[in-house]
């Protein structure tokens, strides 16, 4: 397979509320996490983007963000072609931004392979995780009616990671290592966690490979009338379509979680291949960003000038 014919997409339209008061330590002000820079000088979106453009070419990336966000991305992104910005009039969840991003991406290619990226991550080892994207483009390309899911290796019995269940191997020419999905588990209880991590299951990264027509069959089967909402609102919002009808079409949505509202109903259409221990970890509060800096060798430079005041601050960010 060509991989220059894949698409990426760039989620990165959070508001990043959990990790906001470390956020606004930081910055001094609300920045969303994928705007600031933890590791080595560079945002979260840009080591993203640096990250996926080894295996899906940069000039076949979409980027999704928020309007609120634009001050923030708009010198970031500067080169970025209009086409390829997907500017969401408000943040309604993970569900609103992918059919947002794909039918936008239907407008620029023919029902090409697409992979989704969120922002927030962190691999203390990218090399194999580049190494399974490319692994997954091509699985994808030879079972077009699969959505291929990117599982690592749990190394804790996490109770704020979504978990994968994973099935029977699945033949696959490419690789023995590709499993069906029997269910997902959303944020466990903690004796849930440890019963499903003594039973090998994965943590689901949100890292999906596709064909875009494979997404849309999913999500018109899980949740129809935020499809229709979209698609009425202007067949993937084009450059040039007033802003105004973006608007009204993201007004009439509810807030919607992907994983919960349409990967939980799709496992028949799903395959996770397993990441290995690539060192991942979502920096959703403060002790995961912490401990991804570690493993990495980084020493947080906020914290030389964290007073008493930060550091409860902090502390209370972390339970909440």
């Amino acid at each position: 397979m060509n991989h220059q014919q894949a698409w990426a997409v760039v989620l990165a339209g959070g508001d990043g509320t959990r990790l906001r008061p470390l956020t606004r330590l930081i910055a001094g002000e609300d920045r969303p996490k994928q705007f600031c820079r933890f590791f080595g000088g560079n945002t979260l979106l840009a080591q993203t983007r640096s990250r996926i453009a080894r295996a899906i070419s940069p000039e076949r990336t979409v980027f999704t963000v928020v309007k609120a966000h634009e001050k923030f991305y708009a010198d970031e992104l500067a080169d970025v072609k209009p086409s390829r910005m997907v500017v969401q009039p408000s943040n309604k969840g993970t569900t609103a931004a992918i059919i947002y991003s794909l039918l936008r991406i239907l407008d620029l290619a023919d029902n090409p392979i697409v992979g989704f990226f969120p922002t927030d991550h962190h691999y203390s080892r990218e090399k194999p995780f580049v190494a399974s994207v490319r692994l997954a483009l091509k699985v994808a390309a030879s079972s077009p009616e699969t959505v291929v899911l990117l599982g690592a290796s749990a190394e804790r019995a996490e109770v704020e990671y979504g978990w994968i269940e994973p099935g029977e191997n699945l033949a696959c020419r490419f690789t023995n290592a590709l499993l069906g999905v029997s269910r997902f588990w959303e944020k466990p209880a903690a004796d849930v966690a440890r019963t499903l991590l003594n039973r090998g299951c994965l943590w689901n990264t949100f890292v999906m490979i596709g064909r875009a027509s494979t997404f849309l069959e999913i999500l018109r089967a899980a949740v129809p009338r935020d499809l229709r909402t979209l698609v009425a609102g202007g067949r993937a919002f084009r450059v040039t379509l007033a802003p105004g009808c973006a608007e009204e079409a993201y007004a009439a949505l509810t807030p919607s979680d992907f994983s919960k509202r349409v990967l939980s109903a799709s496992t028949g259409r799903l395959a996770v291949l397993p990441l290995g221990k690539v060192g991942w970890s979502d920096l959703g509060t403060p002790e995961r960003l912490r401990f991804a800096m570690a493993r990495s060798g980084l020493e947080p430079d906020w914290q030389g000038f964290a007073h008493h005041e930060n550091l409860r601050v902090l502390a209370e960010a972390s339970v909440s």
